[in-house]
């Protein structure tokens, strides 16, 4: 459990929860992913941009890898799940006093 406030009382993936679309196994597994991105950014403390995309970077490779398991599925990352998934890297970078971070750039691995 994230040290951060508010962090612990943010439900992500909160655009796919639910829909029937996105199983929800694997919903649970990029929660899992962004709660362990969390967890990285409170044990490695980056100071700066680029120590940050470094944690995102790898969490959005967990999330490429994500992308074929739900494709396997019959489902994907289809628009829905790409602004939420964003959004919720968004939501960790400014949570962790990073809210200068370029969107697109705390994802820039993404496949997706």
């Amino acid at each position: 459990m994230s040290g951060n406030t508010q962090v612990a009382q943010h439900e992500f993936l909160n655009g796919m929860a639910g829909d029937p679309y996105y199983p929800a196994h694997l919903v649970e597994r990029g929660r899992a992913v962004l709660r362990a991105l969390c967890d990285r950014i409170e044990a490695e403390r980056p100071t700066g941009l680029r120590e940050l995309y470094v944690l995102t970077h790898a969490a959005t490779e967990e999330f490429n890898r994500l992308g074929e398991a739900l494709d396997e599925a019959d489902s994907e990352i289809d628009t829905v799940a790409r602004e939420a998934i964003g959004e919720d890297f968004a939501f960790v970078a400014a949570a962790y006093g990073f809210a200068d971070a370029d969107r697109e750039e705390l994802i820039a691995t993404r496949e997706w």
